[in-house]
């Protein structure tokens, strides 16, 4: 596939490397003539002259910028083609092995701006591998290598395309090197399947994806798939997020046009001339009807924090779980287009019981969503409304991508009773289900030992 040959690792290494070295990460191949890499600045830190406070200023570190000189490496798969020069082979099943030279670290200031705003320090998120030594201020640092090995006849720039025009829900394939260079003759180049979660700062600088990654694919590629080939639209800044003590199962990309705007003066002295990212590779088709993310809003309550449903106005579907602190609720709507997202507060008409197996809170808000427009209830089950994740309660670990859910079929009644009635024991009857139902959300057989989740 086109995105495993954009894709590469790079290996990071010196004379005198520190005890955990050789230090790699993903990278994506952006030009082959000349032979450009770009890849995340981090894995350059042990090399630094002036150690983690390199990072706090915002100009781009040239060569001389670390100590002692490393030695660069890229790892590519086989070629498939007869266009690309040979080149030596890693001994790791015929892997081509490239020497690099790094032109330049440089920091994207819009992604920095966007990380900023969208995830205060008061919120306490963490990104990247869960090391100790992880510095945040690295996250918005790429780093570009001139390969000559890649240089090819006749060759030009990787398909890419702008992040401005992405939409919520747009799927994406993610492809890095899981570990970088530990084991590449089986991890080089996974890939990996997503949507564009969400998207925030200038011309969509800072890109969340579900698409699924691991520590050692930072610096690889996030390709927007087309009939007519996919196009490099951002790069892997961090494969893991954490708020406070709880694993968020999200990618952190990085605008691949802002990197370039950002490192325009550099590829400029290096005498680099780069073609316009293009904005769009075709018109998308706008769907029919309400965009089904204008139903979501966060909800917010003490400490917890979840996702809600809106079935009207001032009324919201939530669990029991993310509101059961009894502290103040605080609900936040996805904004209208152009508009802000407004906070409005909200009181808990209904919870089921911790009993119950389903895992429900009714929420009515203070003032009406502006712009509402009612959602239709499905009449028969599809997958959807997820209520948590598994947990197994005798080794206290939290499995992720297995999730619950309350189908809206068993919801539909409730809710259609309290919208005619206002009575809040509409949804009373959640809490008297039988056992067997019980014993499914358990993961139990009847009969059979108790369930350990």
């Amino acid at each position: 596939m086109a995105e495993e040959q954009a894709c590469c690792v790079v290996s990071v290494s010196g004379e005198t490397e520190p005890a955990a070295g050789p230090w790699s990460c993903s990278g994506v191949v952006l030009s082959r003539r000349p032979g450009l890499v770009l890849c995340q600045g981090a894995v350059f830190a042990p090399f630094l002259r002036d150690g983690p406070a390199a990072w706090a200023q915002p100009r781009a570190l040239p060569p001389d910028a670390l100590q002692p000189c490393p030695r660069l490496l890229v790892l590519q798969p086989p070629a498939l083609g007869l266009d690309t020069p040979p080149a030596p082979q890693s001994p790791a099943v015929g892997l081509r092995q490239h020497e690099a030279r790094l032109l330049a670290l440089v920091p994207c200031g819009a992604f920095q701006q966007a990380l900023a705003r969208a995830f205060g320090r008061a919120e306490r998120w963490r990104f990247g591998g869960e090391a100790a030594g992880d510095d945040p201020r690295a996250l918005h640092w790429f780093a570009w290598l001139r390969v000559p090995g890649l240089d090819t006849p006749g060759g030009g720039w990787t398909a890419r395309a702008g992040a401005g025009c992405l939409r919520k829900g747009e799927g994406l394939l993610a492809c890095g090197s899981p570990f970088g260079a530990l084991c590449p003759d089986l991890f080089l180049n996974t890939l990996s399947r997503g949507v564009v979660s969400n998207m925030a700062g200038e011309e969509n600088a800072l890109i969340l994806t579900d698409a699924r990654c691991l520590p050692g694919t930072e610096g690889g590629g996030a390709f927007l798939p087309s009939p007519a080939g996919s196009r490099l639209v951002a790069v892997i800044a961090a494969s893991f997020c954490w708020k406070g003590a709880e694993w968020v199962g999200l990618t952190l990309l990085c605008s691949l046009a802002a990197i370039l705007r950002s490192s325009a003066a550099v590829l400029d002295d290096a005498g680099v001339v780069v073609p316009p990212v293009p904005g769009r590779v075709a018109a998308v088709q706008a769907r029919g009807g309400q965009d089904p993310l204008g139903w979501a809003a966060l909800v917010e309550c003490g400490a917890a924090w979840g996702s809600g449903v809106l079935l009207a106005p001032r009324l919201l579907l939530t669990c029991r779980h993310v509101v059961e602190a009894g502290a103040p609720l605080r609900v936040t709507p996805a904004p209208g287009p152009g508009g802000a997202a407004a906070v409005l507060g909200g009181r808990v008409v209904f919870a089921t019981e911790e009993s119950s197996p389903f895992d429900v809170a009714v929420v009515e808000l203070e003032e009406s969503v502006p712009g509402f427009v009612p959602l239709r209830l499905a009449d028969t089950f599809l997958p959807g409304i997820v209520a948590s994740n598994t947990r197994d309660t005798s080794a206290g670990a939290t499995y992720p991508h297995l999730n619950f859910c309350v189908p809206v079929t068993v919801l539909q009644p409730p809710i259609a009773r309290y919208r005619r009635t206002g009575d809040p024991s509409a949804f009373a009857v959640l809490n008297r289900v039988g056992e067997g139902v019980r014993a499914a959300w358990r993961l139990q057989r009847q009969p059979g030992p108790p369930s350990k989740l």
